[in-house]
């Protein structure tokens, strides 16, 4: 199982990078379309929806990799119990509206596929589309935090501490 989280997690994260190098190609198409004299329709709509497919994605890869930003000042100045209790709490909310953020995720693209949704540029994307890749995302994100409170809650460290020791060691 926990092969399977890691490579859920690093295939989330090289998905992400993906879409990256996809808006990549969408502006540069779009440059050299415009100096050859006619224009791509909808780059804006497929970078825009490429870019919140690759933020989405890329959450919990970087959660892992302990990428996300953290405040350590006042967690420094805890006694290893009260940041284990503190950790726990932190990752158990945090699971918890991801839980509430995916499913409402999920229920807006169940919504946009029921109701036929498209977008409003000269390409009429069905919209489920780009927002399933944000529904993936999130919920990969919310695993990876569920991931993380079950391993605090069996006394480990968590993934994104172990990284910023080694950070933190690498700068001394």
């Amino acid at each position: 199982m926990r092969r399977f989280l890691d490579d859920l997690y690093t295939f989330s994260g090289a998905l992400a990078g993906l879409f990256i190098v996809a808006i990549t190609l969408v502006i540069l198409a779009q440059i050299v379309s415009r100096w050859l004299g006619f224009i791509i329709p909808s780059t804006d709509d497929l970078s825009g929806f490429f870019l919140a497919a690759s933020s989405f994605l890329g959450l919990a890869y970087t959660l892992k990799q302990g990428g996300h930003i953290r405040v350590n000042l006042a967690i420094q100045r805890l006694s290893s119990r009260q940041r284990h209790k503190q950790e726990l709490l932190v990752l158990a909310v945090g699971s918890a509206l991801g839980t509430l953020m995916s499913w409402h995720l999920g229920y807006m693209v169940y919504e946009s596929w029921v109701f036929e949704d498209v977008s409003v540029g000269y390409l009429p994307i069905p919209l489920w589309m780009p927002q399933s890749s944000m529904f993936i995302g999130m919920l990969v994100f919310n695993i990876a935090l569920v991931d993380e409170f079950v391993r605090v809650a069996r006394g480990q460290k968590p993934c994104y501490q172990d990284h910023e020791d080694e950070l933190n060691f690498e700068e001394v």
